[in-house]
């Protein structure tokens, strides 16, 4: 009797575990000590804590080279608009200069344990959008990460040209303007919504899961809406700027 209890138990822990979702560090681990936003500092940190996966983002410059950065202005000026040779000298909240993708992925191959969470940012229009998604799978086909790289996009055109160019890619859309089945008729494999979208939404992680889509939520920050989304049924990644409240969030 009591080695059935047992077995009982442990079958219900591991049912639990395997519900748990994974952990993705928003732009990096940027609030740890010494890091900021999209540096090569906060991948590492994420990395070192034992994250699932480091967020960032990526757009081209004037003369098309991918470089790692959230906003699409940078010191009052364009990043599209502007050559790398005139990004390359600005510096981060850390110290860093912004990284170009090839710095940033070079990094990534010293830590193989993390998956990289690769946002394809909007650009100025869909030619745009179509080359930065060229740019960026075929660095990371160079690299030898395609095995542990999801992309992600605000963009529909970005989107469907990652999914020409890797099928076999993880890709979910961003805008939370679709039903999960809009997603899926897309050739998708994910929705990556907002907290807002899901709370509008409710129904939709389980209806994304049961046509075999996965979720994402963003930007969860502070215990008590990491322990909502933590606990609500069908969201497999959060992204979040506090990936160790969330492991503590995880382990209550």
């Amino acid at each position: 009797m009591f080695k059935h209890f047992t077995l009982f138990l442990f079958a219900l822990c591991s049912l639990s575990a395997l519900s748990q979702p994974h952990v993705v560090a928003h732009r990096g681990y940027w609030r740890a000590d010494g890091s900021a936003q999209n540096s090569i500092t906060s991948f590492q940190k994420a990395a070192s804590i034992g994250c699932w996966g480091s967020e960032f983002d990526v757009w081209l410059t004037a003369d098309g080279v991918p470089v790692v950065f959230h906003d699409a202005n940078v010191n009052g000026i364009r990043i599209e608009d502007t050559t790398y040779a005139t990004l390359m000298n600005i510096q981060l909240k850390n110290g860093e200069f912004i990284p170009t993708l090839q710095q940033y992925l070079q990094e990534a191959l010293r830590w193989p344990d993390i998956r990289l969470i690769f946002e394809v940012k909007p650009h100025r229009n869909a030619k745009r959008d179509a080359l930065a998604s060229e740019m960026s799978v075929e660095l990371i086909n160079m690299l030898g990460l395609a095995s542990r790289t999801d992309y992600i996009s605000f963009s529909k055109n970005a989107c469907k040209r990652l999914h020409e160019l890797a099928p076999d890619a993880k890709i979910a859309y961003l805008s939370g303007d679709l039903a999960p089945q809009e997603v899926k008729e897309m050739g998708l494999t994910g929705i990556d919504y907002s907290i807002g979208t899901f709370d509008k939404h409710p129904e939709w992680p389980l209806e994304a899961k049961n046509l075999g889509l996965e979720v994402n939520v963003w930007t969860v920050d502070g215990e008590e809406a990491l322990g909502r989304f933590a606990k609500m049924p069908g969201i497999d990644i959060i992204t979040t700027n506090d990936p160790e409240i969330l492991f503590n969030v995880i382990k209550k």
